[in-house]
């Protein structure tokens, strides 16, 4: 059995949980690395940026514009937050990395997309002489390249400063989700303030207006379209992040390559008009993006569940040490079965022992992925402390979460119940006496 495996599973089960000053893992950081001053930075550069971006597409839009656009493109935000969300339910990531990423795409992203882009289309224009040539080459090669690699910073940076939550491709792919969507929304206020400015001056309104066609094909038709070309960048970190340390060479490419499908996705998005004629959007639509949409989502759902079949791998060796109730590691490994263990501590002990079996869910899955990790690599410096600290947690949250577990294990069949005794010494009307 590897070291890592002997270390805490035997003996006194209370000896691997660390002294109360210790049973929070908090490794000495230098100034610029600490917490609070990295959180302040990042909320005010954002905040800055946000500022920056805000004025400007007011200023392209007008203030009705702006209005418009922002009430119209913060309709489908909620939706597309929602399904990647529901993606990451196995391990879900701190809300505050999502947040990160939305604003970093909605302000960050959004800001160097339309001042680098404005600034390429009209260099390019002034030294061809051709504006008509310059706004073609712009959509479908200069955008593609600055908005893609804008929006993948979000990932990189998540990836490099939150790498304890970044843990597979499932993570990667929501994170990219929520950056795009926050890159979309910004993206969309500007096209729809514009397009209502257009119907104003031009007299349009209804359905036959600008404003509607806009609405239809940026919200209605295709508003997973950047979310889409943003996860490839997403699945490339996400499968460097599964990837040995030993192997670096992968953890460099699989980002790389990712980034150059997500530009040439965005690439045949943007050229479609110019490359297939009149009707090449809705072709390119049909043909390339739907079924790439669907594998898409396959590809998310299979990883879920072979993330579910890792906790029913690694944590059967802690219940077998007293440390979860035999039927819990089954119960973890079914969403069915997890929904069902909320339910009843809900019911029972009311809603503050339902967040605790959720809590308890958490951190049993981190467990599982983070004993799958020793087993794949080295053991790392902090796999003792983070261990123990899990542990402890789990141990704090056994009373009631253990019960529920073992609850929804038996009402999903994830362990066999027995049949019930009989005696059948007692009273029988078919026995001789």
């Amino acid at each position: 059995m590897p070291v890592y495996e002997q270390q805490e599973l035997r003996g006194d089960l209370w000896s691997a949980v660390p002294e109360p000053a210790r049973r929070r893992y908090r490794p000495t950081r230098a100034f610029w690395r600490r917490r609070a001053v990295r959180a302040w930075a990042v909320i005010t550069v954002l905040a800055l940026c946000a500022l920056v971006i805000l004025a400007l597409v007011r200023e392209q839009t007008g203030p009705q514009g702006f209005l418009v656009g922002l009430g119209l493109a913060v309709l489908p935000v909620p939706l597309l937050a929602a399904a990647f969300r529901w993606l990451d339910r196995v391990e879900p990531g701190p809300w505050r990395n999502l947040l990160f990423a939305f604003a970093w795409g909605a302000f960050a992203a959004a800001l160097v997309a339309i001042i680098a882009n404005s600034f390429a289309t009209e260099w390019i224009a002034t030294a061809t002489a051709d504006p008509a040539g310059a706004e073609s080459l712009g959509a479908t090669v200069i955008a593609p390249v600055v908005e893609e690699s804008a929006k993948a910073t979000a990932i990189l940076l998540i990836f490099l400063f939150r790498r304890r939550s970044f843990t597979g491709l499932v993570d990667g792919v929501v994170i990219a989700g929520f950056s795009a969507t926050g890159f979309a929304f910004t993206e969309n206020i500007l096209y729809l303030g514009n397009a209502f400015g257009e119907d104003q001056s031009q007299g349009y309104s209804g359905l036959n207006s600008v404003t509607a066609a806009t609405f239809f094909v940026r919200v209605v038709m295709s508003p997973f379209a950047h979310p889409l070309f943003t996860a490839a960048a997403g699945i490339g970190f996400g499968l460097a992040a599964v990837a040995a340390r030993r192997q670096k060479i992968r953890r460099v490419a699989f980002p790389l390559l990712g980034l150059v499908l997500a530009m040439g996705m965005h690439a045949l998005w943007n050229g479609s008009g110019s490359l297939f004629g009149p009707f090449g959007f809705y072709a390119v639509y049909g043909a390339f993006m739907v079924p790439v949409f669907g594998l898409l989502t396959w590809l998310v759902i299979w990883s879920r569940q072979r993330e579910l079949r890792t906790l029913a791998a690694e944590l059967p060796a802690y219940a077998a040490a007293g440390w979860l109730a035999a039927a819990a590691p089954p119960a973890l490994s079914s969403m069915r079965a997890r929904s069902m263990a909320r339910g009843f501590a809900g019911r029972h002990h009311g809603p503050a022992a339902a967040r605790t079996v959720a809590e308890y869910e958490a951190f049993a899955t981190s467990l599982a992925f983070l004993r799958h990790r020793a087993g794949r690599d080295p053991v790392g410096p902090d796999f003792v402390e983070r261990e123990q600290e899990l542990l402890h947690h789990l141990w704090e949250r056994k009373e009631i979460a253990g019960p529920a577990l073992t609850y929804a294990a038996r009402a999903t069949g994830r362990v066999r119940v027995p049949p019930p005794y009989i005696d059948y010494d007692g009273y029988n009307p078919y026995r001789q006496y």
